[in-house]
């Protein structure tokens, strides 16, 4: 059965059917996916059920190699027991809620920033997918910006100042942002990586912002200058006609290109109320890596 794509947004997201993800490895289908992904940006697929196993075996079937190199794991250890599954949930160890002053709640924090999936990494992330397993009873959100759409509303002038700027991203300094503080010892494992401020994607050949609250400096520019101009452009990015607001049920699986887009977690009480969801993401490295079978 062919996909259908609904558009949920102006400019870019939208839902998905009918489709079962856990079952599909077909490379037409596959294709289908990074087609919608390449115009839309974000997809969003309801009721989707997925093991851990198939939810990594999937992406890895849509886009090849899995991101294994969360900043989080410097400070404590992946309760899964596999790094390419990150917890995107306010759960402890013993899968109780998170209290307050915990070190890992307070870094998590940090995804209420606007910003963009392992930006602080080369290769990058490309594609991620989130998949909700325990929603709450109130609001808790997620909002995404189109940093193509964001791109293109920029005056002439601009798009000719970000040409060739190059900004450093670090998980460390996302974190800074907020007072949290990593030891020596942890912040040698978050050296950051260096990208451009202006991407083009590959296959739709369009141009996109690459911020996001990991972006610490720009390079070769005085830094008070540089943060100025980034803070500048994020402010434009996620300006209400570049951005979506999704409402998880559980079951929803949302896909993302992070080269296009920033998100950010909307606050709710989370001493509270349980939030879990797991995310995959994929590296941004060349697609002779994806696995796909069937024709």
């Amino acid at each position: 059965m062919a996909l259908t794509f609904r558009r949920l947004h102006p400019q870019f997201v939208a839902e998905v059917g009918p489709v079962e993800l856990c079952r599909v490895d077909d490379g037409a289908m596959l294709a289908g996916i990074r087609a919608g992904m390449d115009e839309y940006a974000v997809l969003v697929f309801h009721d989707q059920v997925f093991t851990d196993e198939e939810h990594l075996a999937f992406a890895q079937r849509l886009d090849g190699t899995l991101h294994a190199g969360s900043g989080s794991r410097v400070i404590q250890k992946n309760r899964f027991g596999n790094e390419a599954l990150a917890d995107i949930s306010n759960l402890d160890a013993r899968g109780e809620l998170m209290k307050a002053d915990d070190r890992r709640r307070e870094y998590g924090l940090g995804n209420r920033l606007w910003h963009t999936d392992a930006s602080f990494k080369d290769p990058a992330g490309r594609y991620s997918m989130l998949h909700a397993k325990v929603i709450p009873p109130v609001a808790a959100d997620t909002e995404f910006a189109d940093m193509r759409a964001a791109y293109d509303a920029l005056p002439e002038e601009m798009k000719v100042r970000l040409e060739g700027l190059r900004v450093h991203h670090s998980v460390a300094h996302s974190r800074w942002v907020l007072g949290f503080e990593f030891s020596d010892t942890e912040k040698t494992q978050l050296q950051g990586a260096i990208h451009p401020l202006v991407r083009t994607i590959p296959r739709s050949g369009r141009r996109s912002l690459y911020l996001a609250a990991h972006a610490s400096r720009i390079i070769d520019w005085p830094v008070p200058e540089g943060r100025l101009l980034l803070h500048d452009l994020t402010e434009h990015a996620t300006q209400p006609e570049f951005v979506h607001r999704h409402a998880w049920r559980v079951g929803d699986l949302v896909i993302w290109d992070n080269r296009a887009t920033m998100h950010r977690a909307r606050p709710f009480d989370d001493t509270k109320y349980v939030r879990e969801l797991r995310r995959v993401t994929t590296l941004d490295i060349e697609q002779p890596s994806v696995v796909t079978t069937g024709s």
